[in-house]
């Protein structure tokens, strides 16, 4: 989560199995913006879209997951246990300028992906954080009609994303 949070250089400020796990997700997101699939799907956007597709796609991906959940535990299991995870490092968060979660709402947010108003939500909440939400929220609007082909896409994306995570060491952040 702190990937997507923590901004600018990695500088020891922060434990370095943290700092590890930051520059992993950076790494992913690289990855994922890079493959030959999320460089389709964007290509399938009109001109002017085409710099919001990546926040849109991102979100798109995670309803297709949550929606045909591949894990090995129900999704419900792995959002608290992931969630329960996250709140029980909310020191790290604090030390990165954010809040710590509280896990039951951040379960129910993971859960809120499945639905088609999570996804609306989740992007009005990434809008909010942008200087100019309206442009997001404009090109958004039609991610329904993407979702046939990311769905369709998922599995080979996440096969990859998850052959690139195989080959991460990370370390254990400890509190």
């Amino acid at each position: 989560m702190l990937g997507d949070v923590v901004r600018g250089r990695l500088d020891g400020r922060l434990p370095p199995a943290l700092e590890a796990s930051i520059r992993f997700h950076r790494q992913i997101d690289v990855a994922t913006d890079a493959h030959p699939i999320s460089l389709a799907a964007r290509a399938r956007f009109a001109n002017g879209a085409r710099r919001w597709a990546g926040i849109v796609l991102d979100v798109v991906h995670d309803h297709a997951l949550a929606v045909d959940w591949p894990g090995p535990e129900p999704l419900e299991a792995f959002a608290r246990r992931a969630a329960q995870a996250v709140a029980d490092h909310g020191a790290w968060q604090l030390a990165a300028g954010r809040a710590a979660p509280d896990a039951g709402r951040f379960s129910e947010l993971l859960l809120s992906y499945r639905d088609a108003s999570g996804i609306d939500r989740a992007l009005q909440r990434i809008a909010s954080r942008l200087r100019n939400p309206d442009a997001l929220l404009r090109h958004a609007g039609d991610w329904r009609a993407h979702l046939p082909t990311v769905a369709d896409d998922s599995p080979a994306l996440l096969a990859a994303l998850a052959a690139l995570a195989d080959q991460a060491r990370l370390p254990v952040l400890r509190d």
